[in-house]
């Protein structure tokens, strides 16, 4: 970590990680001095103080940093997370919260005047310069009047008295609001995001108008011409779009199968009354709004949607600079954390309207931050626990959780008189908790029908769906997906308890499903069942009675197989999204896959397809079984840089029965009978429009691999399932000329609050004519 720096009355005091070696001898003098003798160690010897710091510094949740002034040691801190320390026995630790020791140089002549005033506020300008800290607690002896009046002057409360092993202590804590308010200087806390920049900020906005003018030409939405003015080049044809008698665009493009536009966004240019003028993406949804379709009281709403996805991706492109080369070696999460992009149809894809600046370094993907789960115990009369085969809820608590922390939250029920054989556990997104939970369920935590039993000991990280966590310290651990009441491309993400209860019934059903097909095991082709639920239902919004709304989506959580116990010691896994994946300089991780690999690239391609599409057909054709395939929603299984087999997710949310046989009553609700047309949809919108698409036209721009044989593999994929399964071959027609265009983004302009009546999926659909079918006459299907 670099040094923390700020200037100050006094000079320029500085924070940086301890270096035992050289400063031990420092440490010795102050820590035994008589004034430190609330330290603990007033007898301690040169080498017990070495091997105190030795100990902390190979401790990853306790850290020791040496503080200067003026470049001269003047004082020791510590910061520890609280969920790792004997605090944890004695509070419920809410994420964000961080431990501090201070320690304040003895003066070694005449004493200066707000000394340890000024170090107490640069050790929590340091701690609250990190946005995921959002509280600091400390615990000092209560004979410590010194330090107490020096808490208070600093923002910290005192809560209680508590018993620690070696003292009495004064439980405090000092929230961010409570030391910006106390500080002589509070400006100083308030400064701009580094990543809103105008560099940033220009960069995220060409990206933007880049991908909006290529996907609502896809859609139909738009139509550009060709224009001379805009002469040929690397990046293709010249173009010009009107978007109001006074505004124009002018870039180069090349189009490909489905009508994919690849715009070049180095050519792209905007004029208006015929002077240059910076891109704004907001600018261009204003111009567009007519044509685009909006509702005017909806305009606002799809305006935030777009400045989030703005400052989402200036975030990205400031912070984040990971080379695809290198991400071709990297491990599963470091891939997850890198996207710089969300879905790929979608312009407004990164919404996230709820969440403000620290949550968004705390809790978004990119940011790649550890994150804590906040566990409520909710009264098992008012909540439902639904269990796949062969789980248990009892066991199940205990492998998520450890015995340590069970008896830990047991431990804090019985502090407030209640008994734990009368609650279960619901696991909770941090910014739920504080945003929702304690408010919208005020009654209920007031009533102890939900308690904070404070955070797991675990630290996950936010994957692409932004709501679902993956275990970093015990990866073998299931995922956890919690609901979490932001608005984000098109949905409140919320989960509902009713809504859960079929969840692992229907995953069990298609996992079943899944592992007695022949063809599918040949492929490798697994899904990841979601195998627990719990979810809430003893609040006022579930007795009203009322239609499901958004505060019945509140309080549920599930639980999904990790992939990590699946794989062999020469594998690794990757987000499909990664292959779409365009680094801070242009490169793509899939062309660095494929140059890594040593395959060629139509060998590489091949065996995706195989692992990837033909598993999906299969699906289809044997059991009118759809999933939702695209890239958040498959993990690619890499051995030697080569996609060998998938696994799919979010099956309980988005796997469809596309047929009207009989179905388990648990399993009822996926069944949605339609005809052949808009069961090819399946591949060809969900698979060939969703996804490959881009692919396509990223191997061909890269030069790796022409676009015409990128389509000639896919219809040798399909064709090769037809020789091996005779019997189906007939069932859907994937080789007719055209099929129906279903526009995604079309949906969400229409209604950014939901783009889909859940109840009818397919009535809620928007076509814009039919796409010419890319496979259709590369290869005449055998018959």
């Amino acid at each position: 970590m670099s040094t923390f720096t700020l200037p100050g009355p006094l000079g320029t005091m500085t924070i940086e990680p301890l270096d035992v070696t050289t400063t031990v001898g420092h440490l010795h003098a102050w820590i035994t001095h008589p004034r430190s003798v609330f330290w603990g160690m007033p007898d301690a010897d040169l080498d017990t103080v070495r091997r105190e710091y030795e100990r902390i510094a190979d401790n990853p949740h306790h850290h020791a940093w040496l503080g200067r002034l003026d470049g001269e040691p003047l004082f020791l801190a510590e910061t520890y997370e609280p969920a790792h320390s004997e605090l944890a026995n004695h509070y419920p630790v809410l994420p964000g919260d961080v431990g501090m020791h201070v320690l304040v140089a003895p003066p070694t002549g005449e004493p200066r005047h707000g000394t340890t005033s000024a170090v107490m506020h640069t050790v929590l300008a340091f701690i609250f310069a990190q946005p995921a800290h959002r509280r600091v607690v400390v615990e000092p002896d209560v004979r410590n009047e010194a330090i107490a009046a020096k808490n208070a002057e600093a923002g910290f409360v005192v809560e209680r008295l508590i018993r620690l092993s070696d003292k009495q202590a004064r439980l405090s804590f000092c929230t961010r609001a409570a030391f910006t308010a106390s500080t002589s200087d509070p400006t100083d806390l308030v400064t701009p995001p580094e990543h809103l920049n105008p560099a940033a900020i220009a960069t995220a906005h060409r990206h933007l108008v880049t991908k909006a003018i290529a996907e609502f030409s896809h859609e139909r939405l738009i139509s550009p011409e060709l224009d001379d003015q805009v002469p040929a080049g690397p990046g293709g044809d010249g173009y010009r779009l009107a978007t109001t008698g006074q505004v124009s665009y002018r870039f180069q493009a090349r189009r490909y199968s489905l009508d994919h536009w690849l715009i070049d966004p180095t050519s792209l240019t905007r004029d208006v009354a015929g002077a240059p003028a910076p891109l704004d993406a907001l600018e261009l949804v204003i111009e567009l709004q007519a044509t685009l379709g909006i509702p005017p009281k909806l305009l606002g709403t799809y305006l935030e949607e777009i400045s989030a996805t703005l400052a989402g991706a200036a975030w990205k492109h400031h912070h984040r600079r990971e080379q695809a080369a290198d991400l071709a070696h990297a491990d599963f999460q470091t891939i997850e954390s890198a996207m710089t992009e969300g879905h790929p149809l979608f312009v407004a894809n990164n919404g996230r309207i709820g969440f403000g600046l620290t949550d968004h370094t705390a809790y978004a993907p990119e940011a790649g931050a550890d994150v804590r789960l906040v566990w409520l115990a909710v009264r098992r009369d008012l909540s439902a626990f639904t269990a796949g085969h062969g789980v248990d809820e009892q066991t199940h608590y205990l492998a998520e959780l450890g015995t340590e922390t069970l008896r830990r939250f047991a431990d804090r029920l019985r502090a407030l008189g209640l008994d734990p054989d009368d609650y279960r556990y619901l696991p909770v997104h941090p910014w739920q908790w504080e945003h929702k939970v304690g408010i919208t369920f005020a009654a209920d935590v007031a009533a102890r029908s939900i308690v904070p039993v404070g955070t797991g000991a675990d630290r996950y990280r936010a994957q692409q769906s932004i709501r679902t966590f993956f275990n970093i310290d015990q990866p073998h651990r299931h995922y956890v997906k919690t609901a979490l009441s932001i608005q984000n491309m098109g949905f409140m993400r919320g989960l509902s308890p009713a809504y859960m209860r079929a969840t692992p019934p229907i995953n069990d059903w298609v996992a079943e499903l899944v592992a007695a097909d022949d063809t599918l095991r040949d492929c490798g082709f697994e899904v990841l069942r979601e195998l627990a639920s719990v979810g809430y239902t003893g609040d006022a919004y579930h007795r009203s009675g009322a239609p499901v709304s958004a505060y019945q989506r509140m309080l549920a959580a599930l639980w999904r197989e990790s992939p990590v116990p699946r794989i062999g010691s020469r594998q690794r896994l990757a987000t499909m999204a990664s292959l779409l994946h365009r680094d801070h300089d242009g490169a793509h991780l899939a062309t660095a896959l494929v140059a890594a690999s040593g395959l060629p690239a139509a060998d590489w391609v091949a065996r995706y397809l195989r692992a990837y599409l033909r598993p999906l057909l299969h699906c289809l054709l044997r059991y009118d079984v759809a999933f939702m395939p695209h890239g958040e929603n498959l993990i690619l299984v890499l051995e030697d840089h080569v996609p060998v087999r998938v696994f799919m997710k979010d099956i309980g949310e988005e796997v469809v029965a596309l047929h009207d046989r009989e179905l388990p009553s648990a399993v009822e609700r996926i069944r949605m009978p339609v005809d052949d047309d808009f069961r090819v949809l399946a591949i060809f919108t969900d698979v060939f429009d969703g996804f490959l698409r881009f692919l396509a036209a990223i191997l061909d721009t890269d030069r790796v691999l022409p676009a015409a044989e990128f389509w000639r593999l896919v219809a040798e994929c399909v064709r090769a399932h037809g020789d091996d399964h005779p019997e189906l071959r007939d069932r859907l027609d994937f080789f007719t000329p055209t099929f129906r265009h279903s526009c995604l983004n079309r949906l969400q302009l229409r209604n950014t609050l939901q783009m889909v009546d859940l109840t009818d999926q397919a009535g809620s659909l928007i076509y814009a004519g039919t796409q010419d079918n890319p496979i259709a006459t590369v290869l005449a299907p055998a018959r």
